[in-house]
């Protein structure tokens, strides 16, 4: 390996415009020897993925247009771009063939590469668990391909964009600024593009967890200009009529759902009605009484434990930011004075009657508060955090095995 490539790699944090400099050289390269050198049977692969993945062209197009105007929306595109007019669209695919074909052979690499690694993994009896977020980017190939599916004016700028309310994780609650999407429009064409984005996804993943699920029973809407989410309001999501469309084409839906947040008997209805299992997260569970429903004396088995998520700190880190009252009522539950409270809070997860159970990297590690992985409303920073290459030791593997052994969580 050269040696720049050794120093990006080698922090415990991660750069990723380092990474990415560094490796899409690379892949250009690549893609220029195949057009070039590869032999027919090879590239006629190639195309058969293309002809098969619904949105690659879109994609490729518009990543392509955003490398030739340096970068800015697609909204400051020339209007006939902008607007996707037939005869542009056809212009600039050929203009931009060969960055469009650069684009279009790294995700045929990804694709390829992906599929060997989750059979790999499937072979051994591991499931691939994806997230699916409710919302897209408004810079996106997905609302330049599909304006009319989102709020948007003439211009096309969101006229209201996603958020939520003042919560456990912000005073002034969380303003997203996606673009929110015009269910009615999309209820007319039969929910199409939910139904090929979920499709999609169950390619790539043998479970998908979808991101803000209570935004489809109803979400927060919040007007473009405003600075913070506090002056948005509730609006009716499509509810049922978005799940029975997904399960009419796709069958089964193994979907976990985040119903994480202000959570309305309306949400918990929809999650019970298509057999959703919802999230349990310990470090939510101590402080207000046994009625708490995350403690785990009241889960139930059509759930997902988890000690933390990624937008929590680590349960490390977590225990040593309560005051001492507050560690004190922590460490009653599991009647102990003190010691091991990261394993105590795994093993309490993987001895939850819920039907999963799944620990972060960074608490079966112990890791503080330096190695938390996101902080909700942060922009900068996150989703940084590697796994140290000499984490996975026989005497962890030793210790989680046995964890999983006693409470009874050994694949059948």
């Amino acid at each position: 390996m050269p040696q720049e490539a050794r120093t990006v790699l080698s922090s415990e944090r991660i750069d990723f415009q380092a990474v990415e400099e560094y490796k899409l050289g690379r892949l250009r390269d690549a893609a220029a020897r195949f057009f070039a050198e590869a032999p027919q049977k090879r590239k006629e692969e190639f195309w058969q993925f293309c002809d098969g993945t619904f949105w690659l062209h879109d994609f490729a197009l518009f990543i392509a247009l955003k490398e030739e105007f340096k970068g800015v929306s697609w909204k400051d595109w020339p209007d006939a771009l902008a607007n996707r007019e037939p005869a542009a669209l056809s212009f600039w695919s050929e203009k931009l063939g060969t960055a469009i074909g650069e684009q279009k052979y790294q995700q045929w690499q990804f694709a390829r590469q992906w599929k060997k690694l989750k059979s790999y993994a499937n072979v051994l009896g591991i499931s691939v668990v994806g997230d699916l977020p409710i919302f897209v980017a408004y810079d996106s190939a997905d609302v330049w391909a599909n304006p009319h599916l989102f709020h948007l004016d003439e211009k096309g700028v969101p006229i209201v964009v996603a958020g939520v309310p003042p919560d456990y994780f912000s005073k002034t609650g969380q303003l997203w600024g996606n673009p929110l999407y015009n269910w009615e429009k999309m209820a007319h064409e039969g929910y199409g593009w939910w139904i090929a984005r979920l499709r999609n996804d169950l390619c790539l993943y043998d479970m998908v967890r979808i991101d803000h699920f209570r935004g489809f029973e109803a979400f927060w809407e919040v007007p473009m200009w405003e600075k913070t989410a506090v002056n948005g309001r509730w609006v009716k999501g499509p509810g049922e009529g978005l799940f029975h469309a997904l399960r009419n084409a796709l069958g089964n839906l193994p979907i976990i759902a985040e119903d994480l947040g202000i959570i309305t008997p309306e949400v918990e209805a929809l999650r019970e009605q298509f057999g959703f299992p919802g999230m349990k997260i310990l470090q939510f569970a101590f402080g207000s009484g046994p009625e708490n429903p995350y403690l785990p004396h009241n889960h139930v088995r059509s759930c997902v434990v988890y000690t933390g998520t990624h937008d929590n700190d680590t349960t490390a880190g977590w225990f040593e930011s309560l005051k001492a009252k507050e560690q004190k009522n922590v460490l009653a539950y599991f009647d102990r004075d003190g010691g091991d409270i990261v394993w105590q809070m795994v093993k309490c997860a993987l001895a939850s009657v819920a039907d999963y159970a799944i620990i972060p990297m960074q608490d079966l590690l112990e890791l503080p508060s330096s190695g938390r992985m996101n902080v909700p409303g942060v922009a900068g920073g996150n989703w940084s955090w590697r796994c140290p290459a000499d984490a996975f030791s026989g005497r962890l593997a030793a210790k989680l095995a046995r964890a999983t052994e006693l409470y009874g969580r050994l694949p059948d």
